[in-house]
């Protein structure tokens, strides 16, 4: 994308969106395509979770009880993504690092085998895919595994991209689609007579827009001009991760993901094409702090070894923390700010753990606001009014009602 320091009378957007990483990028590459003329406002392009991710594209091996609505977002996103990132690479000229292999959860002792399984029955009877294998079945799809593996479950719906590439690729492609890009920060959602006029930047001046987005991950609820009740829903969860890479002349080290359950925490281990490993994650509630700990290192590295004795071999890379924007419910927070917010604000933040792989379905639903259609019947339970007080209404607007829709139309 081109910088730019600000925006000028003659520069107004259809629609501002507010943060850069995958999510925000997405969202004004596809606004963009649509005809609109989308302006993106991020001072670091949206490195805080976009850039330390592990890329999983995980519906079924991150599936858990009581998030059946969820997982059927996340189905319907893994579903969406590989045409989308087929287009993004014809677009962007260049490759996004998708793969198909599916994932191995395996278990380190009886106790995480146990608890596996309930997982397998409960996936299984979701109707997702999910073949049990005993230790030596997982030591033939992937031989480093530890030989004390008690046994695993292969999840051939769960892919991969390479997280980085897909974020260039998203630049390089919003760039081409005349997105432009203002190195700043959105301090708050400026409005008139209830419609949106734009934003206020944190390095002074403004932006003028029809609409705006808000998708600033963990910095989201930061922003003033959200409606009550939304100003405090998005909070950051601190994610340390190690970046491994195989040395010159060892065969590759896995070929698909490898997810264990270690003693009852979960690592994953997710290889990538040029022979780097990403070992992640903890899950912390620390605030905004991007801190790198030796603690974190020091677990992160044993259990991954306790699965794959080879990790002591591989070179440490790089360690690295971001911050994934957490919602209580675990779900994101996407579509129109609701009758309490003024028109033409829209949300999309609150991805947590599934930002990447969201990424596709989350622009298309944006996309879909800002022409004036409907999003997908899956968004429903997502909507920010969940999160607002009782307005009066016995039921949540409807995919088709007018508080759904922005209608933000090309010019």
């Amino acid at each position: 994308m081109s910088v730019s320091a600000g925006l000028s009378a003659t520069a107004d957007a259809d629609v501002l969106v507010a943060g850069g990483g995958v999510i925000g990028t997405a969202i004004a590459w596809r606004a963009a395509v649509a005809g609109l003329r989308a302006v993106v406002v991020d001072p670091e392009r949206g490195n805080a979770a976009s850039l330390v991710a592990a890329g999983m594209l995980a519906p079924v091996s991150e599936s858990f009880f009581g998030e059946e609505a969820l997982l059927r977002l996340n189905l319907l996103a893994v579903r969406r993504f590989p045409a989308f990132a087929a287009e993004l690479e014809e677009a962007a000229g260049q490759v996004t690092g998708l793969r198909r292999e599916g994932t191995l959860a395996v278990a380190y002792d009886p106790d995480d085998h146990a608890a596996l399984k309930r997982l397998t029955v409960f996936r299984r009877d979701a109707g997702l895919g999910a073949e049990e294998l005993d230790g030596r079945a997982c030591r033939a799809l992937e031989p480093f595994l530890a030989p004390g593996v008690h046994g695993g479950v292969l999840f051939p719906g769960d892919w991969s991209v390479d997280n980085r590439r897909y974020a260039a690729a998203l630049r390089r492609a919003a760039h081409l689609a005349g997105v432009r890009t203002v190195r700043d920060s959105v301090a708050e959602v400026l409005a008139a007579a209830g419609r949106v006029t734009g934003v206020r930047l944190a390095g002074g001046g403004t932006a003028a827009a029809a609409a705006v987005v808000i998708a600033a991950g963990s910095w989201s609820g930061g922003i003033a001009g959200l409606p009550g009740g939304l100003d405090g829903v998005v909070r950051p969860v601190k994610g340390q991760l190690l970046r491994l890479r195989v040395p010159a002349g060892m065969p590759p080290v896995l070929s698909r993901t490898v997810r264990a359950l270690v003693r009852g925490t979960d690592v994953y281990v997710v290889p990538r094409a040029d022979g780097e490993m990403i070992v992640g994650a903890t899950s912390e509630e620390r605030g905004h702090d991007q801190t790198v700990t030796a603690g974190a290192v020091h677990d992160l590295l044993r259990d991954a070894q306790s699965v794959l004795p080879v990790t002591s071999e591989l070179i440490l890379a790089e360690t690295c923390a971001g911050l994934r924007p957490g919602t209580p419910d675990n779900g994101p927070v996407v579509g129109p700010a609701g009758p309490e917010g003024p028109d033409g604000l829209l949300l999309a933040t609150g991805h947590y753990r599934n930002g990447i792989l969201m990424s596709a379905v989350t622009a298309d639903a944006v996309a879909a606001h800002l022409t004036g259609r409907p999003a997908a019947a899956e968004w429903d339970p997502f909507r920010p009014q969940r999160f607002l007080p009782a307005s009066g209404r016995t039921a949540p607007p409807g995919p088709h009602e007018a508080s759904g829709q922005v209608g933000v139309r090309p010019r």
